[in-house]
């Protein structure tokens, strides 16, 4: 190894971390495991990550988020190449945007080494400016250093032929002339723009759990005087791409955990109803049971288990979208209920739901003062937000409740096997950077 400049060491001790981490991660418990160890050596683990990079591509915009059988291009366009419009749009990110990635899910490790920053600036970022202190960093041979940075920098890369596919949309644009005309007309493919979709992920989480956002809250609704402006979004929708494989779709939509927000087209209305409703009752299951769109979703299910279907892919695929949309509608009402509801609703002593749902549903709660001769009961709760296990437990009260439905429905065979596989279908949010889907809690059927 020839001597390296002082920025060659940093780039080299850089790399040797990212590596050293990885093999740590991957002998965890098995230390004496020396064929996997040995794939883990600075040149070896370089070499190996160079010839898999061209398994993966970076991109702003998915073709897989419009259909996850498509099989055409997806694009890089940063945002500072494309028009700028006055509509809001990817161009509207300027530098500060985020890259996603498409391609094997086995090579994403790759990517992660590429994103590792050496002074202010990725890996991947100096490979392509074809820095030499990095070139002597990675390999002392210059031509093999040389084709490793070239493997590397083409991450980023487009297709020289880029190419639909029948499954992506499609619209005939007129740009001239008759509309009768065939040739009068442009086929455009509008593509999901990836980068976009994170940015507005991120402000909608941030509104919803930053801190921040927390003080000009509270300050909100005790009608004080804040700095900050206080941000609010109601009745979103979720949209979940890539169903319990969200990895499959692209890097950035599973870190969503597959979850993409939708704004609502239409004016917001500000007025809170009452928590009546939800009083004196056991469970909220019992009103999310009348929820839009939950009833037809449990009498199909039901009614296509019930019909004995052939076990091959059409079933399973068709199985899995119906259990997918009923997952869905949890995040939704909660949503619901949050908007509708003021906070703190749960500290009614009519209110009667368990501590979990009450969590679920009221989490703005913690924000509250603790009441004059409730503050241990207020900090109880704020604390049992916090350990977080209480989504395992909605989790296993939906997986309950949908045994209880399709049994009333006339399918006796369902059992434990059953609630745990629905209790992994929930999607139950919480005050994390990303919703994610809980397991199973343990126990099983009550």
């Amino acid at each position: 190894m020839p001597d390296l400049t002082k920025r060659g060491k940093t780039f080299r001790s850089a790399i040797t971390a990212f590596i050293d981490e990885r093999r740590e991660a991957k002998l965890k418990g098995k230390e004496d495991d020396a064929g996997t160890a040995s794939r883990y050596d600075y040149g070896t683990w370089l070499a190996d990550a160079a010839r898999r990079v061209g398994q993966i591509q970076a991109v702003t915009h998915v073709l897989k988020a419009t259909h996850p059988d498509a099989r055409g291009s997806s694009l890089h366009a940063a945002p500072g190449t494309l028009p700028q419009h006055t509509e809001i749009g990817t161009h509207l990110l300027g530098e500060d945007y985020a890259e996603d990635v498409v391609g094997n899910a086995a090579a994403l490790d790759v990517f992660k080494f590429l994103k590792t920053e050496v002074e202010g600036r990725r890996l991947l970022d100096w490979m392509r400016a074809g820095d030499l202190d990095l070139r002597s960093a990675l390999h002392p041979d210059p031509d093999t250093a040389s084709g490793w940075m070239e493997a590397f920098g083409n991450l980023i890369r487009s297709d020289p032929a880029p190419s639909s596919h029948e499954a992506a949309k499609q619209i005939y644009w007129l740009v001239d002339g008759q509309p009768s005309n065939d040739g009068d007309y442009h086929l455009l493919q509008p593509l999901f723009s990836s980068s976009l979709a994170h940015a507005v992920h991120a402000d909608i989480q941030d509104a919803r759990f930053g801190e921040a956002n927390k003080l000009a809250r509270q300050a909100f609704r005790a009608k004080e005087a804040h700095e900050a402006p206080y941000r609010d979004y109601r009745q979103l929708v979720a949209r979940k791409l890539g169903g319990t494989k969200p990895q499959n779709i692209s890097q950035l939509n599973s870190e969503r955990g597959g979850i993409n927000y939708l704004l609502a087209s239409l004016p917001p209305t500000w007025t809170r109803e009452s928590s009546r409703s939800l009083l004196r009752l056991e469970t909220a299951l019992e009103i999310f049971s009348y929820f839009e769109g939950v009833r037809p979703l449990v009498r199909t299910l039901s009614s296509f288990l019930m019909s004995d279907p052939d076990r091959n892919t059409d079933t399973r695929d068709k199985r899995e979208a119906i259990e997918q949309a009923l997952a869905l509608q949890l995040p939704v009402f909660a949503a619901s209920i949050q908007a509708r509801l003021e906070p703190g609703w749960t500290r009614d002593p009519d209110c009667r739901l368990p501590l979990c749902e009450q969590l679920w549903l009221d989490p703005e709660r913690t924000e509250l003062p603790a009441r004059e001769g409730h503050e241990q009961e207020d900090e109880d709760f704020n604390a049992a937000y916090a350990r977080g296990n209480w989504s395992d437990e909605v989790a296993g009260r939906f997986a309950n409740w949908v045994n209880a439905e399709l049994r009333e429905a006339g399918l006796t065979t369902v059992g434990d096997a059953e609630y745990t596989h629905w209790a992994r279908q929930a999607i139950v949010e919480a005050a994390w950077p990303v919703p994610m889907q809980r397991r199973a809690p343990a126990g099983g059927q009550p």
